[in-house]
């Protein structure tokens, strides 16, 4: 019989902190690794709500030297987009994207990921 897992709801303020060290403490309560009973084979992890994601902060020259790539399968394909431009488009989807590329990359990690909840501020 499995344990039984109990969740929480983790509500983080990104207001001014940088979004690396933002998306480690995200990803640590995703899996569940502050908890006691943490085992990497099941999915322990909490609910963690974003809010002021459009304020977190870059350290040095992030935002213009930062250039995502990616291909869309066809010849020559390969579309590339500065953090700059990406970070003013959807502030969520760096954020989303940084976290998810922190998580082990296993079945888990969509479950994980549907946990990540970042409040659109209006």
């Amino acid at each position: 019989m499995p344990p039984q897992i109990s969740r929480t709801t983790h509500q983080i303020d990104a207001q001014g902190r940088p979004a690396g060290r933002l998306a480690t403490e995200i990803s640590r309560i995703l899996m569940g690794k502050h908890k006691p009973g943490y085992v990497p084979h099941l999915d322990v992890g909490d609910t963690v709500e974003i809010l002021n994601v459009s304020k977190m902060s870059f350290s040095g020259k992030k935002m213009e030297r930062n250039v995502g790539y990616h291909h869309t399968g066809w010849l020559g394909g390969l579309k590339t987009e500065r953090l700059k431009d990406k970070f003013a488009r959807s502030p969520s989807a760096v954020l989303r994207d940084a976290v998810s590329r922190m998580l082990p990359k296993n079945t888990l990690r969509t479950g994980r990921l549907r946990r990540l909840v970042i409040i659109k501020e209006s």
